[in-house]
Parts: structure tokens; sequence; C-alpha cells
């Protein structure tokens, strides 16, 4: 086991490696460099992250499947296979994907771990029920287009954090404070906004809501390639002191990395503040009563959860994950009702 503090747990890839072609292809001269001086606030210095800024490649796209060895004694699962489906670069369902195996196995099933890049095929996987469960459903407005297509008869286990919110975000030393202030600031961020992965329903906010209520089409471009290619701009940014503008969304560890600003929405473009769902294929509560309660049962506050994504993402190395719950579960032994901790 190796443990570290990791600036940026996953990197960015080709993904990213197209974004800094693209923004390094709008650089300016004089004109541009003169534009810049009302970008940054004056005398600000750079939030720099709290560690290491050592990165690792990023996988291509890929669906990969592993299945935990760790040994537990048996209980209602007596060895019954679940498959948890998320996507790693999401860190939010990684966390509590590993927090789920940890559950899980001590009530005696085997866990697959099923990884995926988008969010589409974790849907159409709990509705053909391929994969059991979703730990980390954005289902009630985020995802409300997945839903529609693929949600009727699934299973809802409950809700885990309450407070989740897609954000458009600045460093703190960037002289832009609202949405609002962005089409008079495009040169301050050559025209971009640097986003996510194409299909995330925060994508289609920013690209659909944001940036016609704010009337920015003819001024943005909003880039997408992947969760850590946003974030390797958004950290080369901050190094060098520039102006960037990401799409971002709480709860999400960089915010205990940088420091960062959301832009106030006051249209509201981004929508407001949804719980994050523990979602299940049709007849998985029927079938596993004692896990869908223990599930249901997850209740985690800012804290209890900024604790668990802080210490799966950035203080383990990746392969590490299941000695990092144990280590928070440790920390945390009354962080939610039905936790087991033996």
């Amino acid at each position: 086991m190796m443990k570290r503090r990791n600036l940026t747990k996953i990197g960015a890839g080709i993904g990213a490696l197209a974004i800094a072609t693209t923004l390094a292809s709008c650089a300016g001269g004089d004109d541009e460099n003169e534009a810049a001086d009302d970008c940054v606030i004056e005398d600000s210095s750079a939030s720099g992250a709290i560690d290491s800024a050592d990165t690792v490649a990023a996988p291509a796209a890929y669906t990969s499947k592993t299945t935990s060895t760790k040994q537990v004694p048996a209980a209602e699962g007596d060895g019954e296979t679940i498959t948890l489906g998320f996507i790693p670069s999401w860190t939010d369902g990684r966390s509590t994907a590993y927090l789920l195996e940890d559950q899980l196995e001590r009530l005696g099933f085997t866990v697959e771990m099923e990884e995926l890049t988008e969010a589409g095929p974790l849907y159409a996987g709990l509705a053909d029920g391929s994969i059991d469960i979703y730990p980390s459903a954005w289902s009630e407005k985020t995802h409300a287009d997945y839903m529609d297509e693929f949600g009727d008869g699934l299973d809802d286990l409950g809700s885990y954090y309450d407070n989740a919110l897609l954000t458009i975000t600045v460093p703190s030393y960037v002289n832009v404070d609202s949405m609002a202030e962005l089409k008079d600031k495009a040169s301050c961020f050559d025209g971009k906004i640097v986003g996510i992965e194409p299909g995330a329903g925060l994508t289609a906010a920013t690209q659909d809501s944001m940036i016609p209520t704010y009337g920015l089409e003819d001024d943005y471009e909003l880039l997408t390639s992947s969760t850590a290619g946003m974030v390797t701009e958004l950290d080369a940014a901050i190094e060098a002191g520039e102006p960037v503008v990401v799409t971002l969304w709480r709860p999400f560890w960089p915010y205990g990395t940088y420091d960062l600003k959301d832009l106030e929405d006051p249209e509201g473009a981004m929508g407001e503040p949804e719980a994050l769902h523990f979602l299940a294929r049709e007849g998985f509560s029927d079938d596993y009563p004692e896990a869908a309660e223990l599930i249901g049962g997850i209740q985690l506050d800012d804290n209890s959860y900024g604790s668990l994504e802080d210490t799966v993402v950035n203080q383990y190395e990746e392969g590490d994950e299941p000695a990092a719950i144990d280590e928070w579960i440790e920390a945390n032994p009354d962080a939610f009702d039905t936790l087991i901790t033996e």
C-alpha cells in the first residue's frame, strides 16, 4: 500500500492535450496582453495546489471490470455478485462505489466494479440489468434526460448527499464574480470555457442553458474532453497565475485543493441544488433487502463526504481505494446509521 497526497489523481491524457493545443492557438499579442490587465485582481497571487503536482496519464475510453478478492464472513450475500457501475473521473461516484464495495462485502457479497466513461451507458446498464447499482446518480435534474429514457422501473435506494450543484468556476484571483460578466470578459479567457465529457449533464447544462441565457453564443466555445483534462487545464492556469473558467460541480475534491470561486448565477441557468442518489436496477430491493436497507441508511454531510472523497482520491494511490475506505471508516465510525465497521 502506498499513501500520498496527489494533486490530480486522474491525469489528462489525449483530451487535455487537445484542450491545451486549442487554448495555445488562441494566444494573442500585445493587444491581448493589455486586455488581460483587467482579468486578474491586482496584487493577488495565484492560488496554488496544496501539495505535489504529479499527474498520471488518464486511460483511454474503456469499460473495465474488476472483482474484489477481499475475504469477509458470509452473511446475506453468501457470495452472490453485485455489480457497481461508475465513472472513475467523476470522483463522487468513485468514492461512493468503493464505500459500497466495502459495506456489501461485509454483508457477504462478491462485488464487481465496472468502470465506464459516460453516464448514458451506466443508465442503460441499470435498465437492462447488467449493472446492479450506480452509486452516485444525479437523477433529479442533471441526468433527467437519462431518467426519461431509462428510468422506468429502476429502484431508487435513497440519496446520500442533498446539496449537489453544477457550477461555472474560476480561480479566486480572476476578476470576474458573475456569469453575467462573462460576455464582457471573453478576451480574458480567449473565448474558451473548459468543460468535461461531451455526454455529461453538466456539459448539456452549460451548452444549452448557461451559454444562451447569458448571451455567450458568439463569444465563447465550450471545450469538451474529460474531467481529467479539465482539472489539468485548471491546474496549469493556476500554476501560471492565468485566467481560466471551467465547468465544475459540488461536491468535488478540487474545492479542497485550490482556492476557487463559483460565479454567481443570477438567472439560475445552472439549476438548483439536487440530491445524489444510489440508483439500482429493477427488483434489487426485493432481491437483496438487507443490502438495500444498508445503502438507504447512508447519509453524508459536507464534512463526512468531503473527507471520504479526499481520502479516496487524494490520500491514496489508484488501486489502494480499499485501504482508503478502511482509514475513512476508522476515522468516521459514526458517519451514518447503517455503517458496518467490523
